[in-house]
């Protein structure tokens, strides 16, 4: 057995103490911390965080420690029990690693427990304290790790019965707001950090209806005994990490509903998604999972070309069951799936980059985008959804109606999630070929290709138009009536005090041509000083016509000439044009 102990030891200067007893260890006991955490495809290198790190035996005597590379130590000794202890430095307010301060505190085990080479299969004891003082009396604590001692959001202890589980169950704590609901017999915790306005009854009531509906989709029991909501709320945020019992999730105060009677807006209804998300990771990529996964080797990337499916079809399906759980209406969906469908459209990258490798080099391309993203990469989110949508479009057309995407996540669950099994490139496609009893290379070229997914005829056999038209402005996301602007500048900035600061050029647009890059600060524009709605002004001119830049890149005062271009059609709007075929699709 392995027993950790974590204090909040000072909160105002964002520290957590950490002490571990290994009993029996190795003559040299190697002890390491995660480079990255699952569902977040980046080495993060949480063992930068880690100060003052010492190891002692049972009588209390210091041993030697030696750094063998930037996570990984190894203790000289031959005692009977190894006690170590460090501190943990916790101020990265996100849902991947850990944070404290005076009115919160949060950790993914990962990023705050070494792991003690060898005993990783071990059972794991974890005793977590409250931290000292007046201000923290009211504190509370929200884990979905199996408890040991103490009442229900207390502080107490915990049990793991591995190193992978102990570092699977976040833990919130502060004063918090509670609420908690039954869904598929199964009891499910909210957890709101942070202040904020939210109707609880109404938020638990909306989240219902949606783990009871993706409980019934994969069918009960459900893969948890208890699950777990938590949610950091900001003035901005947005984010979500999967657990297998729990979520970890941020977003804006804007976000949560008022009122029992509140609409289920454009800012709440992304938030039910984002729940819906990382819920449906519950069965998709916490235990069906591509076989590199199986077992994490946290030490290093891992890779694999499936993230397409693990994400990908877990995007489609976080909007359409929100649509299909009751909490929206069609013409709301269809603007969600528009907005989807339009963030593909505007990425060159798309003709560029393929699903499978989109998914292979997660790790550098995805997780470390710079300004050229949009002209190099595209998201296996995105096109991934929209390859799910091609995969479910498909299966109803040529099945009429028999087969869906359920079917193949059903068919994924009871041969690889029960089983813990992992997944091979080609077994979803394997099992798409049982359902329609054909070859389906045709279809999966599409992960390997970077042509367009050819949704528009699809969708039409399912009562469903896709219009494209040109955007109306930044603000435009897709969906919504068939208008946008004639004339664009063909690049993302925001408004400055003296011009508008470019984030991001695109390939072959006017401002690429005018010879303006990302970063540089836009002065004027046909001698007068550009605002915020410069884009909208551009509308005065006609097409053909060029503009006198001028700009700053760095310290240098430049000038070149804009070339005013028609702008392009990459803004999706779907739209229902014979209801009683949409309702193959569009159904609850």
């Amino acid at each position: 057995m392995i027993n950790y102990r974590i204090i909040p030891l000072d909160p105002n200067a964002h520290l957590f103490q950490v002490e571990m007893t290994l009993l029996k260890p190795n003559p040299v006991q190697q002890l390491s911390l995660p480079a990255w955490l699952p569902g977040s495809y980046m080495v993060r290198d949480f063992a930068k965080n880690i100060i003052d790190l010492q190891a002692k035996d049972e009588k209390d005597n210091s041993l030697t420690l030696e750094q063998l590379d930037k996570q990984t130590w190894a203790v000289l000794g031959n005692g009977h029990e190894l006690h170590l202890s460090y501190r943990v430095y916790a101020w990265d307010l996100s849902v991947r690693t850990a944070h404290l301060d005076s009115r919160h505190g949060f950790f993914n085990g990962s990023s705050v427990f070494l792991a003690a080479k060898g005993f990783e299969a071990s059972e794991h004891k974890l005793e977590i304290c409250a931290p000292d003082g007046e201000p923290f009396t009211s504190w509370r604590l929200a884990t979905a790790m199996t408890r040991a001692s103490g009442d229900d959001f207390a502080f107490g202890s915990f049990t793991a019965e591995s190193y992978d589980e102990l570092i699977d169950h976040p833990v919130e704590m502060g004063d918090f707001s509670l609420g908690s609901f039954e869904a598929g017999g199964v009891r499910h915790d909210v957890v709101l950090n942070g202040r904020h306005l939210c109707c609880m009854e109404r938020l638990c009531q909306d989240l219902k209806a949606i783990c009871d509906y993706q409980i019934a989709l994969f069918g009960t029991p459900a893969p948890f005994e208890r699950y777990l909501f938590m949610t950091t709320v900001l003035d901005n945020g947005f984010g979500g990490l999967e657990h297998r019992a729990s979520t970890a999730l941020m977003c804006s105060r804007k976000d949560l509903p008022l009122s029992m009677t509140a609409e289920v807006n454009k800012d709440y209804r992304t938030y039910l998604s984002l729940c819906s998300h990382e819920y449906f990771h519950s069965w998709n990529v916490k235990r069906i999972k591509p076989a590199a996964f199986v077992p994490y080797k946290l030490d290093s990337e891992s890779y694999t070309e499936q993230l397409w499916a693990y994400e990908g079809i877990t995007s489609y399906y976080d909007d359409f069951l929100t649509f299909r759980a009751g909490l929206v209406d069609e013409a709301s969906y269809l603007e969600m799936l528009s907005q989807t469908m339009t963030r593909v459209q505007r990425s060159r990258g798309r003709f560029i980059q393929t699903l499978k490798d989109s998914s292979f080099n997660a790790w550098t391309k995805f997780y470390k985008q710079d300004e050229n993203a949009d002209n190099a990469i595209i998201s296996y989110y995105t096109k991934g959804a929209l390859f799910a949508l091609y995969l479910d479009l498909t299966l109803r057309l040529e099945t009429q109606g028999q087969y869906n995407l359920d079917h193949l996540m059903r068919a994924l669950w009871q041969e690889f999630g029960l089983t813990g099994r992992g997944t091979d490139n080609d077994s979803h496609q394997r099992i798409v070929e049982r359902l329609l009893g054909r070859n389906c290379d045709d279809i999966f070229s599409f992960l390997s290709r970077t042509d367009d997914i050819p949704l528009a005829p699809l969708l039409a056999q399912f009562g469903v138009a896709l219009n494209l038209r040109a955007s109306s402005g930044q603000q435009d996301l897709g969906g919504g009536p068939p208008t946008g602007l004639k004339l664009s500048l063909g690049a993302k900035f925001k408004a400055e005090a003296m011009g508008l600061r470019l984030i991001s050029v695109s390939q072959g647009g006017a401002a690429h041509r005018a010879g303006l890059s990302a970063g540089d600060l836009l002065l004027a524009a046909d001698n007068l000083q550009v605002t915020a709605q410069f884009e909208q002004l551009l509308q005065n001119y006609h097409e053909g016509e060029t503009l006198t830049l001028h700009w700053f890149r760095r310290d240098e005062l430049m000038t070149g000439e804009l070339p005013l271009l028609a702008a392009p059609l990459d803004t999706v709007s779907l739209s229902i044009t014979q209801a009683e075929l949409a309702a193959r699709w569009l159904t609850r």
